[in-house]
């Protein structure tokens, strides 16, 4: 190949040379070669005109436009419309022929929400949009309803109107934009079709409408209302609120008609200008003759099955069909080609004659009741008790079952749509089995109809379930339709909420729904009703046979849900809204029977519902509990989410619940309390307490004299390092130490168990617990801190937390090691430590007269002579390990005051028992009556009932009228650095 190449290349050089050698004359071999032309440059590409043609309107103050010409020029309609900075395409296409069997419209709306409208990548595996969601089936089916009675009877070519979203703002919703694109698509197109329509959506915030509310602004409504109408008629209606009346819905029904004809005029003008003619497509219509043939051989045994009433559904049927194969038996004999080809539409027809005829007549329904009547009810709650919530619901023939499951926040449903919530905590599905109507068929995946009827009979019930912070469960409710014979979705509504009750929910009250229908008759000439019946609670076969299925669900109050379809091409709103009174009189009949069977939400903890817990902890702290949430799911059984600080956890029992709030607080932690009981694990032990690891990597010191009520000489003769143990919080001292005891949560040897419950039980109520943060964020101060007379200082140990004479002032264990180091060998400094710790540092002064007739006179708790033996040598050991021997002046000099021997107070302190407080257990934010009883130069030393010492700090430019034996009363601020209390003057 490489070598054709190069000899291709050489015979052109050559020939060059020779043109160059010889000009005029031409080579021999070269003679039959003409010259070559020298290459022109091609043309530039022409520039492509784009014809497009814009109609601009404004309704509710916004600017909305319909553009054509531009976009999906291929299609036999397209439209753009735009509000703000939202765009959506609708495009139409046609089939050229239809099926000669087909005896229905196959019209098909996708509408599809692409992430790129809102600038997002799918989060999907492979990075693309997959099925069509919920959403999108919905806003498929509000685009289907109002579109598909315009089309003209006996048209069956198949239809798709595709609708994408091109961009969206978030602020408008497209569901309705599309609608009316989609109107305006079919106008353009050579479909025939007797629109053009109207879409609207209508919201009111305090009580005002307002039309195309953006979606900030549907939040803040109590309706959302889509209307759909051509000039004169309604053709679909579909609301949402929270219980409005029937006259507030009158009035917006009626204001969302005069303004959604405004978007009528702008499709008409477009389609003048940029539509197509429509083309002549040939309709699937039986023949007079034909049709009369079929009535006169049918209608008589027809009416025969309709005025028996003791057939049931099924017999009816069977009965019917009993009468179509003898019709079609006879016209076999006659050979009738034409007549057997439209025979069951035919047959259909007459029979929808016979029995509107006879409702418009006589007033007499298929079923024998009057037009107004319910079916009888039947009501069970609690239908199946192990689960969360059941119900079962049955109007006449038609049954449904309900049942209720609960779970966390986190199994809220995550929406991918490009505007609303990103979650939804309650779902509602519906299912429709084959056998529900006796059929064998295939079930797929998501139905339009399931969708459609599900999502009613959610927004139906939405509205009485509390609100999220008061019930912050995830709700789903299944609907598991037993038996159909008309309005399904409304007996869901009924049971889903005796489900929700039975389930514990509090929901404020019942909902039901009926299903309203219409039969009408209309003038030939003009085309408008004449003659019309509203029935109540419809079968299936007058849903199938009349001209509307209206329904309604609400409460007592109002209405929460609507859903109005309709064959006709449009029905007068006047009618519309005279079928909502005999809707409120039917609901308010299914109300009262579902109140005799529940009427208030059971207690949750009833049954086998499940237990919820919410924690809130601190975002570093929680970090800890990503990696072992799994590992509690799987230790425990419950369900553990976490989000922004917020642990949630759901477990079906209450042991479980325990269980998993144990293991995630000790991991995590929690704000601890004095006088809880906290579970922790020894992790290092010294010769005067051991360092315990509880509520999440804190650390507290669990003194040896907390061990035991009995004297303790060695403490690994009580505890060993990994031992679990449950230890209760007594305090904390004023360097931040948590104070843990074991004998607090161990019997008494010396007292009854039962005396010490009545003394708890008499004491603890009036004692108010305190609690902290967690240690690491509370203010610390170092060991070796010194006594100063400053005022800050002062200020710095007022702000400090204290609760009780500390025992030991030692950070953590890593401190003890260093300074067991420090110190040397233990056997060697023991008893010089010792020694040092049986001088007294400061002077004991001797207590005055009335301070000993007040100690005489206050009751001593069980006290002999062992016990004073052993608090003395609990308070040498305490004293040898906080290490105090400084020789530094008191602590009542470093507050400003004169010395106060501090031993005294000390003392007094530990047998106080002043009221409404155990012996020495005075705490933060305490307030008590004490009398003055030294005035000093810079405040006072207070004496409570039982000769417990204080001291209150004067306050510049204060009035100090105090006299020695005066009562005051004053609320502990805080604890010197001695544990003396520290108060403040109330007024």
């Amino acid at each position: 190949m490489s070598m054709a190449v190069a000899s291709l290349r050489f015979l052109a050089r050559r020939r060059h040379q020779l043109r160059l050698a010889v000009p005029g004359t031409r080579a021999a071999f070269l003679s039959d070669t003409a010259e070559e032309a020298p290459q022109a440059a091609p043309p530039p590409p022409g520039r492509k005109v784009l014809e497009s043609f814009r109609e601009e309107f404004e309704i509710g103050g916004r600017l909305i436009a319909f553009e054509t010409g531009k976009m999906a020029r291929f299609a036999n309609g397209s439209v753009v419309i735009s509000m703000e900075d939202t765009n959506v395409l609708s495009t139409v296409a046609a089939a050229k022929s239809s099926d000669p069997v087909r005896d229905f419209l196959p019209l098909t709306v996708d509408y599809q929400e692409k992430q790129y409208a809102q600038g997002v990548i799918p989060t999907t595996y492979m990075r693309r949009e997959g099925a069509p969601k919920e959403r999108e089936l919905l806003c498929g089916r509000l685009i289907d309803r109002p579109i598909r009675p315009l089309f003209p009877r006996g048209f069956y070519h198949e239809v798709q109107i595709t609708v994408n979203v091109l961009s969206s703002d978030g602020k408008q919703d497209p569901d309705v934009m599309a609608a009316n694109a989609s109107s305006a698509a079919l106008m353009l197109s050579d479909v025939p079709w007797n629109g053009p329509i109207g879409v609207i959506r209508v919201g009111r915030i305090d009580g005002n409408f307002v039309l195309n509310p953006t979606v900030d602004e549907l939040g803040l409504s109590d309706l959302n209302l889509v209307y759909a109408c051509s000039r004169d008629k309604t053709l679909m209606i579909d609301v949402q609120a929270r219980e409005i009346t029937e006259r507030d819905l009158q009035a917006g029904m009626k204001l969302a008609h005069s303004e959604a004809v405004k978007y009528i005029d702008p499709q008409i003008r477009l389609a003048k200008r940029a539509g197509k003619e429509k083309r002549e497509y040939k309709l699937s219509m039986i023949s007079d003759e034909n049709y009369e043939k079929i009535r006169t051989l049918s209608e008589a045994p027809i009416e025969e099955v309709f005025t028996d009433k003791s057939y049931g559904k099924f017999e009816r049927g069977e009965a019917l069909q009993k009468i179509t194969e003898s019709v079609k038996e006879k016209l076999e004999e006659e050979c009738d080609e034409e007549s057997l080809k439209f025979l069951p539409k035919a047959v259909d027809t007459v029979r929808k004659q016979v029995i509107r005829k006879r409702i418009i007549k006589e007033g007499l329904r298929v079923d024998g009741r009057r037009l107004d009547e319910v079916r009888p009810l039947y009501c069970e709650s609690s239908t199946y008790p192990i689960l969360h919530g059941s119900a079962l619901f049955s109007r006449g023939d038609t049954q449904v079952l309900c049942t209720v499951t609960l779970g966390a926040p986190g199994d809220a449903q995550r929406l991918d749509s490009i505007v609303g919530p990103p979650t939804k905590r309650f779902m509602l599905h519906y299912s429709f089995p084959p056998f529900s109507i006796n059929e064998v068929a295939k079930r797929g995946g998501l139905n339009r109809r399931e969708v459609g009827h599900g999502t009613l009979a959610e927004k139906a019930l939405l509205a009485v379930l509390p609100p999220e912070g008061d019930f912050p469960y995830t709700v789903r409710v299944n609907s598991e339709v037993m038996a159909s014979d008309g309005s399904t979705s409304m007996a869901s509504v009924c049971g889903g909420s005796m489900a929700l009750m039975d389930a514990g929910i509090p929901v404020r009250e019942h909902v039901a729904g009926v299903s309203v229908g219409l039969v009408s008759e209309t003038d030939p000439t003009t085309g408008d009703i004449s003659s019309y019946r509203i029935l109540t609670d419809i079968l299936g076969l007058e849903d199938h046979l009349g001209d509307m299925d209206f329904k309604i669900a609400g409460t007592r109050r109002g209405i929460t849900a609507i859903q109005l379809d309709i064959k006709p091409a449009g029905i007068p709103l006047d009618i519309v809204c005279e079928s909502l009174e005999p809707a409120r009189k039917a609901r308010n009949q299914i109300l009262d029977r579902m109140d005799q069977e529940i009427s208030s939400a059971r207690a949750i903890n009833d049954g086998s519902s499940p237990r919820l817990a919410t924690l809130s902890f601190s975002s570093d702290s929680v970090r800890k509990l990503l990696f072992h949430r799994k590992k509690i799911e799987q230790d425990t059984g419950a369900r553990v989410s976490v989000s922004d600080g917020t642990v949630t956890i759901v477990a079906k029992t209450q042991p479980i619940m325990d269980k998993a709030i144990e293991k995630v607080e000790f991991l995590v932690g929690r704000e601890i309390e004095v006088g809880k009981t906290y579970k922790g694990i020894v992790s290092s032990i010294k010769e005067y307490g051991a360092f315990v690891d509880f509520n999440g990597g804190q650390q507290g010191l669990l003194h040896i004299s907390e061990l035991s009520h009995e004297p303790v000489s060695k403490v690994t003769d009580i505890i060993s390092v990994g031992q679990a143990l449950s230890l209760t919080c007594i305090g904390q001292d004023v360097r931040g130490n948590i104070k843990l005891s074991l004998k607090a949560n161990l019997p008494h040897p010396h007292r009854p168990e039962k005396e010490l419950a009545s003394e708890d039980a008499t004491l603890l109520p009036n004692q108010d617990l305190v609690g902290w943060a967690a240690v690491e964020n509370m203010p610390s101060k170092d060991a070796d801190v010194k006594s100063s007379n400053s005022k800050d200082e002062d200020d710095t140990t007022e702000e400090t937390p204290a609760f009780s004479t500390p025992a030991v002032i030692i950070r953590s264990a890593a401190d003890c090691d260093a300074q067991d180091v420090a110190n040397g060998p233990t056997k060697k400094r023991s008893k010089a430590a010792s020694s040092k710790v049986a001088k007294p540092s400061p002077r004991v002064s001797k207590p005055t007269k009335e301070q000993q007739e007040a100690r005489k006179a206050t009751p001593k708790k069980a006290s002999t002579t062992s016990t004073a033996k052993k608090n003395k040598k609990e308070k040498a050991d305490d004293s040898a390990s906080n290490g105090l021997d400084k020789g530094k002046a008191d602590d009542s000099a470093s507050n400003g005051l004169d010395a106060i021997p501090e031993q005294e107070i000390s003392n007094t302190l530990k047998h106080s028992s002043p009221k409404n407080f155990r012996s020495g257990s005075i705490k933060l934010g305490d307030v008590v009556t004490a009398k003055v009883y030294q005035i000093r130069a810079y405040g006072l030393v207070l004496e409570l009932s039982d000769g417990v010492r204080g001291m209150h700090k004067f306050v510049e430019n204060s009035q100090n009228n105090f006299e020695v034996g005066e009562e005051v009363l004053v609320k502990c601020d805080t604890f010197s650095a001695k544990g003396v209390p520290v108060f403040s003057v109330l007024d």
